[in-house]
């Protein structure tokens, strides 16, 4: 190699700047050096006492200059000497290159001119392999050049591709893609991976046809077969994906490189950890791209408490798994890593290989490039293929030839799995460097290896150096099928987690990677700097609540005070005496002083270090801030959240289930989120008490400390980071704050600011976020503790081609809160706060996105509740906003034809609320759903697929979910540009306005929500229909319970009854009735809790379902004590005495008798099977059956009422007001006069009659009681059965049989002691002859059964079924004391009595007494009830507010619902129809009736009656005529 000369003087110059230790250290280090072979090692006595000129002489002397530059950086870097390294390494390179271009001829390659490797000829020339990566490869740049020129990127080396380039909307942003040349396919990549596409990385290319290609085609019809190889294609028109991802990431800035790895990581692809070095000296460790990403998984040390972990993906600590390449091999080892990482039910392809499209194009310059990808548990041990996380890296090409990414790799990997099929001397010579590493290796060898003996030989030498063993080779076998060998790799896999020690994080790693002169993305002084000022920031926080609290002054009761006084003081809502003038200023006075409270606290020194960050840094020091405030502050939150969660679960475990402290032990959760929002909300409030002051004249304008901060928020906002517009802590707009940003941002839009706004609504975790964020490629927060608070709204820009046809600069999308979140549901305005929300952001949107997750019906119908009451507020101010509803989670991919049926009756429901939310709506006539919105059933109802395509955490994105996503996104822009030209489009100022405007519109307004008391009813009638469910289930268990202890207290002898015994079992009882209590309470929690009653389920409606629960636990009791007693006292009666000295007088004789009988058995057999058959007789007969029928009569009862609330029959008896709506619709059919005097003068007779008859018409019509009775019998015939069984081989056969079955049958004592006396013989022999004589028994006893008709049969139960069904339905038995309409509240003990329609007071039997008020003419008096008792209907108020007087007792009654109802046409008809009847049954005249009243139909009667009980009988999916339509025909 011929020399420059000008390597001894750069190596001088290196060693000079080294300091006399060092340098000592530095030849100490070059001591141990082993060189490659062909040079020879320095001898210890030269270099020990040589000075820096003689080192450099013996450098050049035993090395050359080439290979004495290296080793030098080698020693160097050793030493911890990088930085004089890294300037050696660039001296020599810039010396080389100058060299080069000032050549006319070619040379051979020096240090840095790096060429392809070729062992072969490396061999023939030096002998010896080249075991490290050269610095700069001059033939890798020039590839990477012409890879960029390929992909038309090379104007984004010098101005590199940022996010908003991306989100920027375009013609292109609605086309569907598909890459026709090179240069397409970036585009085609980011595009769809920022749609989360899983075919992103597919690079083939689409053609159009034409017909020069069609006559080429047509002329090459000839092939040559055996010359078609990838090296015959023409590679201009081929990329491999591999290419194109390292292309992109070059020309990325550094956050959209954090995107693009985000998004990979959400489509479960591998990412780059390290890039190759294509134009910079080495290699990149991409750390900084991977700080955005956050991982849930569940470990199996956590899978039985149900917890889990989430967090930051480069600080968990995991075990690394390397799988890397020697030599060449025959089958992919990426598609072998892919086997590995997946579950045979879930495959995935992680990594590109070379079966995948575009995956079998040669790699240019991706060669170098090492992969990542992880392995999550889900912490369920039958499907996990790992107990814990493991990494899993995978490195592009021959170590051979990348030798620093494969020593990087050893470095930090718990096990390397070299995969080859031979070994030769040099590659032996190299792995034999890596003796004394601490990593586990393996080798993965084919089937065929070449050169066996060879290899062999090469392997047994390697395993003293490596420290292998038999497990640590692996065979391709044949006698291994694919799936047994990838299982076996994964059990070895799972070998060394175990086992080693080892673990590392990417950020760990970052350690390792510097030390080998690998660069690390954030190394820039830009990254590095933020991050010291965040550290700055985030070092003073300790604990997250106090925080919060002093350092960014977010004391959350002033805020929320501050707010309320707010809203007071525009809607006068306080009490008291003073006018309203007084009331005004005072509130007025109160806001100012928290407006002062709040400012006169100095900036604090967190808050100052912040507003530096963001004003005095450039634009990407500031976006690197930013995103470290959010890596630092999500770091300290989640650790803090894991510990308060411990806490929390602790304290509970000690505490008990008391909500009340458990309310208060969550709320230091509550309180624990911290992020970057909370140092934006504190600068919003800070800068809204400084204009406040302004305002007031308390300071001067040129005294202002924060009139810049809108104007940073306006460039935030620019760069895409979201702005909150509604303070998700108290829900209230920082008014004077979000107009300030507004105008700023309008100003630095050079006033082009023409917007559509387009909004979110719906439930929280439904998927608001990731839709927005799929659709736009915006960063709303969607990790998990991270769910949406309040509103934020952030801007997209329209590209100037692109601006006239959409008709807009840019839109505005705004992120919401979820409706009905169950955090907040607790709180007493939590109806108020979504109904502002939900008024506030379609009232500003000109799209509204009405999102739903299909699998909570209840949560869909509850956010369609708030939507149509908002949009019918927007349609009074003429305000027309366009509603897209989209129905996530559907599972089926024909999920839009099949559901085609589904949205007509969907409509129903919509038609429903629509209706009532018009009712209650001034100045709003009734209409339809469609009388709102337009809204096209197959235009603007959107059926997207679950966001994963499997279980996560390993469940890759759902293609079907981002095809889904990407057809709304085009449609909206179809719909903007067609709105756009029809409509004007509001600029910034405008919008500003709008806000201003309908923000104060909310707060002047003092309605919470008007459909809630439209639909008051229907929920609490739900609610009632879930509690009788859960009161029958309460009765039915202790019916079961008691009816054993009878029989269990029939079947004790006297001696054992006693009051002690008495006393146990009360206590028994008492205990039992407390377990049932607690599980029906818990129900109720449970359903309070789940937010299907939260509407109504607030203080006192609460309180009267407990207090019923504990009145039905104190009836029950009352009940099961008496019968006890009852029990106990026939137990002990004369009658049951005398049997039981009869049968101790026997059991005497039996003992006299048995000689006698022992004589007889040996002279007379045929006497002796007669006695035996004697005795099987009367034990069936006399014993076993009466207690069978006495078992099945006990228990028909129950059975029967059981089974008949669960019929389609049952349904009328689901509630009270169920019940009432059934009878009178019945009445009204029939229109039988003595029916209705019946029902309104005695209606507990009337419901008992009514009961009775429909239990005798449905189980006469069918054999329903027949098929419980063989239920019931076979049941007890079973346990009969296997009564005797056991008893087999008991001596006492008889008390054996009688103590298995003493709690189910009660056995006549008497039979007993008569068998005891004539079955002597064959003990062994009865049980089996019993058993023989069963299915007898039992076809008589239901032959018995037959001969009894349905009404006989339900009047000798001794739990008659009418009497449990009437309990249900009669309730408290109250009724209103002035037109006796029942009360229709659920349970017995509540304080407040209602019901769904009254009727005029004539219609009732005249009373001997009457209050001096309300006495009566001598004609029936047709007005309506005098008393506002109950829900729906408008009675006359004469100042009867809250108690009559009936009996001497004064009952509280009120109105929980509105009364915004007319009276119901339904008695009016009734009263039209029977005047004259009515007048004789009373013996009064006529009432005048009003004339209006004669045009009253029968139809219009009925629909008042469906309209009055609308909350009652309305069944999902059913029509309640067609669930009753058997109805009983009381009267005929």
């Amino acid at each position: 190699m011929e020399k420059t000369g000008s390597s001894n003087s750069f190596l001088l110059e290196t060693l000079d700047a080294l300091g006399e230790d060092d340098l000592k250290r530095f030849k100490y280090k070059l001591k141990w050096i082993r060189p490659e072979k062909g040079y020879r090692a320095i001898p210890w006595g030269q270099l020990e006492k040589g000075d820096r000129m003689a080192v450099t002489d013996l450098l050049i002397s035993h090395y050359g200059e080439c290979y004495g530059v290296k080793v030098t950086v080698q020693v160097l870097r050793d030493i911890s000497q990088r930085q004089l390294a890294e300037r050696l390494t660039e001296a020599i390179s810039a010396d080389l290159l100058r060299q080069k271009q000032n050549s006319d001829t070619p040379k051979a390659p020096e240090l840095g001119e790096e060429v392809d490797f070729n062992p072969e000829q490396e061999s023939e020339t030096r002998g010896h392999p080249e075991p490290e990566e050269r610095d700069i490869s001059q033939e890798r740049r020039r590839a990477t050049q012409g890879v960029l020129e390929k992909l038309n990127l090379k104007q984004y080396r010098s101005r590199q591709l940022r996010l908003r380039d991306l989100q920027e909307i375009s013609p292109e942003s609605r086309e569907t893609w598909a890459p026709m040349t090179l240069g397409d396919l970036p585009w085609h990549f980011l595009r769809k991976l920022m749609a989360l596409n899983g075919t992103a990385r597919n690079t083939r290319l689409v053609h159009e046809a034409t017909d020069d290609q069609e006559t080429s085609e047509e002329q090459e019809v000839h092939i040559d077969y055996n010359n078609l190889s990838l090296s015959n294609m023409d590679s201009r028109n081929f990329l491999h994906s591999l290419d194109v991802l390292c292309a992109v990431l070059l020309c990325s800035d550094s956050f959209l490189q954090q995107e693009i790895l985000s998004k990979m990581s959400m489509c479960q692809f591998a990412l780059p950890l390290l890039l190759p070095a294509l134009d910079t000296p080495k290699c990149t460790l991409l750390l900084w791209a991977m700080r955005d990403i956050v991982r849930k998984w569940r470990p199996h040390s956590l899978a039985e408490s149900r917890g889990f972990r989430e967090e930051s993906l480069v600080l968990t600590s995991m075990p690394t798994i390397s799988f890397v390449r020697l030599g060449s091999c025959s089958f992919s080892k990426s598609k072998l890593l892919n086997d590995i990482l997946s579950l045979s039910q879930q495959p995935h392809d992680f990594f590109i290989h070379r079966d995948m499209e575009s995956g079998n194009i040669p790699r240019e310059i991706a060669n170098g490039l090492v992969e990542i990808s992880w392995y999550f548990p889900s912490g369920k041990a039958s499907s996990d293929l790992f107990p814990e996380p493991v990494a899993v890296t995978n490195l592009r090409g021959d170590i051979e030839s990348h030798w620093l990414q494969f020593s990087f790799l050893t470095a930090v990997s718990s096990a390397v799995f070299i995969v080859t099929e031979s070994i030769n001397e040099r590659q032996y010579a190299l792995l034999s460097s890596l003796q004394g590493s601490a990593t586990k290796y393996y080798f993965i060898f084919n089937c065929k290896i070449e050169k066996p003996e060879e290899t062999l030989g090469f392997l047994y030498k390697l395993e003293s150096v490596l420290k292998l063993d038999k497990p640590s080779v692996l065979m391709r076998e044949n006698t291994l099928n694919h799936a047994q060998f990838v299982e076996k790799l994964q059990f070895t896999i799972a070998s060394p987690m175990e086992s080693s020690l080892k673990r590392t994080s990417i950020a760990d790693t970052a350690v390792t990677a510097r030390e080998l002169g690998i660069r690390v993305d954030e190394d820039c002084e830009e990254c590095q700097s933020a991050s010291k000022r965040v550290a700055g920031i985030t070092a003073e926080i300790k604990d997250v609540a106090k925080y919060k609290r002093e350092m960014l002054r977010l004391p959350g009761d002033r805020c929320t005070k501050l707010a309320k006084v707010e809203k007071e003081l525009c809607r006068m809502q306080r009490q008291g005496d003073a006018t309203i003038g007084l009331q005004a200023s005072q509130q007025r006075e109160e806001w100012l002083d928290l407006y002062t409270q709040q400012y006169k606290y100095e900036l604090t020194d967190g808050m100052v270090k912040f507003i530096a960050g963001l004003g005095k840094l450039s634009q990407v020091e500031t976006h690197y801030f930013l995103k470290w405030m959010k890596y630092h502050l999500g770091h300290i939150a989640q650790g803090n959240l894991s510990s308060l969660q411990a806490d929390y679960k602790e304290k509970c475990h000690t505490r008990g289930d008391d909500p009340q402290h458990q309310a208060e032990l969550h709320e230091p959760i509550s309180s624990s989120p911290l992020g970057v929002e909370h140092f934006m909300r504190g600068l919003g409030q800070f800068y809204e008490a400084e204009c406040a002051m302004m305002k007031e004249g308390k300071k001067l304008k040129t005294q202002r400390q924060l009139i810049h901060l809108p104007g940073i928020a306006a460039d935030l906002m620019l760069e895409g980071f979201p702005l909150e517009l509604i303070d998700g802590e108290v829900s209230n707009i920082p008014l004077q704050w979000v107009t300030d940003v507004l105008i700023q941002l309008h100003a630095k839009l050079r006033g082009r600011s023409r917007m559509l706004v387009l909004t979110v609504l719906g439930g929280q975790s439904t998927g608001k976020s990731t839709l927005l964020n799929t659709m736009f490629g915006l960063q709303f927060a969607v990790s998990s503790g991270q769910r949406t608070r309040g509103a934020f709204m952030s801007v997209i820009k329209v590209a100037e081609n692109f601006r006239q046809e959409l008709g807009c600069d840019f839109i505005l999308v705004i992120d919401t809160e979820g409706l009905k979140a169950p955090e907040l549901a607790k709180l007493e305005d939590s109806y108020q706060r979504d109904n502002e929300l939900a008024t506030l952001v379609i009232g500003l949107s000109d799209i509204t996105i009405v999102n739903m997750a299909m699998e909570n019906a209840s949560n869909m119908q509850r956010v369609l509740q708030i939507t149509l009451d908002t949009l019918l507020k927007m349609k009074k101010i003429r305000q027309h906003p366009n509603c897209q509803f989209v129905y996530q989670k559907v599972s089926d991919v024909s999920a839009h034809e099949q559901t085609t049926g589904d949205r007509y009756p969907l409509r129903e429901p919509l038609d429903e609320i629509t209706t009532a939310a018009a009712c209650t709506e001034k100045g709003i006539r009734k209409m339809k759903f469609p009388g709102i919105i337009f809204n096209d059933a197959e235009k603007h109802n959107w059926y997207i697929p679950d966001l994963w395509h499997g279980v996560p955490p390993m469940a890759p994105v759902n293609l079907g979910y981002s095809k889904s996503v990407f057809e709304l996104k085009k449609y909206l822009f179809e719909y903007i540009r067609r709105y756009s030209s029809n409509k004007p489009v509001k600029d910034i100022p405008q919008f500003s306005e709008w806000v201003r405007s309908l923000w104060n519109a909310i707060k002047h307004s003092n309605s919470t929500f008007s459909l809630r008391n439209s639909f008051v009813a229907h929920t609490y009638n739900q609610l009632c229909t879930k509690y009788s469910e859960w009161e029958w289930d309460f009765r039915k268990e202790m019916h079961l319970w008691v009816s054993e202890q009878e029989t269990l207290i029939q079947n004790q002898p006297q001696a054992e009854i006693d009051h002690v015994a008495l006393r146990r079992l009360k206590h028994e009882i008492q205990q039992k009735l407390q377990q049932e209590e607690r599980r029906l309470l818990a129900c109720l929690q449970e359903y309070i809790e789940s937010g299907a009653a939260n509407v109504l389920l607030t203080g006192k409606y609460k309180e009267d379902f407990i207090r019923s629960t504990n009145g039905l636990r104190k009836e029950l009791r009352r009940y099961w004590f008496r019968k006890c007693e009852e029990a106990l006292d026939s137990q002990s009666s004369p009658e049951r005495l005398s049997h039981q000295i009869q049968a101790m007088n026997m059991k005497t004789m039996k003992g006299k008798e048995d000689g006698l009988l022992g004589h007889c058995r040996k002279r007379n057999l045929f006497s002796e099977r007669d006695t035996f058959q004697k005795g099987i007789r009367i034990f069936c007969e006399e014993c076993l059956r009466p207690a069978l029928v006495d078992y099945v009569n006990r228990m028909l009862g129950i059975k029967i009422v059981d089974n008949f609330r669960r019929s389609a029959q049952g349904i009328g008896y689901a509630n009270r007001s169920f019940f009432q709506f059934w009878l009178l619709s019945r009445l009204l059919e029939e229109m039988n006069f003595d029916g209705y005097v019946k029902y309104i003068n005695n209606y507990e007779e009337f419901a008992k009659t009514w009961i009775w008859t429909h239990l005798l018409d449905h189980y006469k019509e069918t054999r329903g009681v027949e098929d419980l009775e063989t239920e019931l019998l076979s049941t007890v015939i079973k346990k009969s059965r296997e009564a005797l069984e056991k008893s087999k081989t008991q001596t006492d056969f008889l008390g054996s049989f009688f103590k298995y079955l003493q709690r189910d049958l009660v056995i006549s004592r008497d039979s007993l002691g008569r068998i005891q006396l004539i079955n002597t013989i064959n003990t062994n022999q009865f049980p089996t002859a019993v058993q023989g004589f069963l299915p007898a028994l039992e076809q008589a006893i239901l032959s018995q059964f037959k001969d009894l008709d349905v009404e006989s049969k339900l009047s000798i139960l001794p739990l008659k079924p009418q009497e449990e069904i009437f309990k249900h339905v009669f309730g408290c038995g109250k009724c209103c004391p002035f037109c006796k309409v029942p009360c229709e509240a659920e349970g017995t003990d509540h304080k407040i009595h209602f019901a769904s329609v009254h009727r005029p007071q004539g219609l009732m039997k005249p009373r001997r007494v009457f209050l001096p008020c309300l006495a009566h003419g001598p004609k029936l008096d047709y007005s309506p009830c005098y008393f506002e008792w109950l829900i729906r209907d408008s009675h006359v108020h004469i100042g009867y507010h809250h108690c009559f007087c009936e009996d001497n007792n004064a009952l509280r009654c009120c109105s929980p619902a509105d009364s915004s109802y007319k009276t119901s046409n339904y008695w009016k008809f009734v009263f039209k129809e029977f005047s004259q009847q009515f007048a004789r049954e009373y013996g009064t005249k006529p009432a005048d009736l009003p004339r209006d009243w004669g045009n009253i139909t029968q139809e219009q009667a009925l629909k008042s009656l469906e309209e009055a009980f609308k909350g009652a009988i309305s069944v999902p999916g059913q029509n309640w005529l067609q669930v009753v339509q058997k109805k009983p025909k009381v009267f005929p």
